[in-house]
């Protein structure tokens, strides 16, 4: 069974977007593909890698028809009890620096769709904030290992 993928609407409009990009894309690269098997032999040396960036192109059209067949619409303002979860808007205060940070808690697949539009930063829930941030409230501080350095924050505010 496949696992349901949850979105916000903004992210749904997104992966949509990103799909009709990808079959202008897959579009394009089949006419390349064409030119190149009618050229003659001297020519249609770079026939392989327009294959190729065809069947990359394939893949990734799979890959976002699956998803957006997967998605779960998160609704606006459904109750998390206060904790974040997929789809809430969080503020966070970077203590060792000193600066909030607005952020956008989303799905993997939503942050990799590309930029918000709001200006707020897309976090993943696999990302290393994304994961320690799920299930808290306001009022509550963490600490991530970022690799070289960890960062202490403080949940300043979670609107779901």
């Amino acid at each position: 069974m496949t696992q349901p993928l949850p979105l916000t609407p903004e992210g749904l409009s997104r992966l949509q977007a990103a799909l009709e990009r990808e079959q202008a894309r897959r579009e394009e690269a089949r006419r390349v593909v064409q030119e190149q098997m009618e050229a003659n032999e001297n020519e249609s040396l770079d026939l392989a890698a327009a294959q190729e960036t065809l069947g990359a192109v394939e893949a990734r059209i799979e890959e976002l028809e699956d998803q957006l067949a997967r998605a779960v619409v998160l609704a606006p303002g459904a109750g998390n009890d206060g904790r974040a979860a997929v789809g809430s808007r969080v503020t966070l205060l970077n203590i060792g620096l000193g600066r909030e940070l607005p952020l956008h808690l989303v799905s993997a697949a939503e942050a990799a769709a590309g930029p918000g539009t709001s200006g707020v930063a897309l976090v993943s829930t696999e990302s290393p904030v994304g994961r320690a941030l799920l299930g808290r409230r306001a009022g509550e501080e963490f600490t991530v290992d970022l690799g070289r350095t960890q960062a202490q924050y403080r949940v300043l505010m979670v609107e779901s």
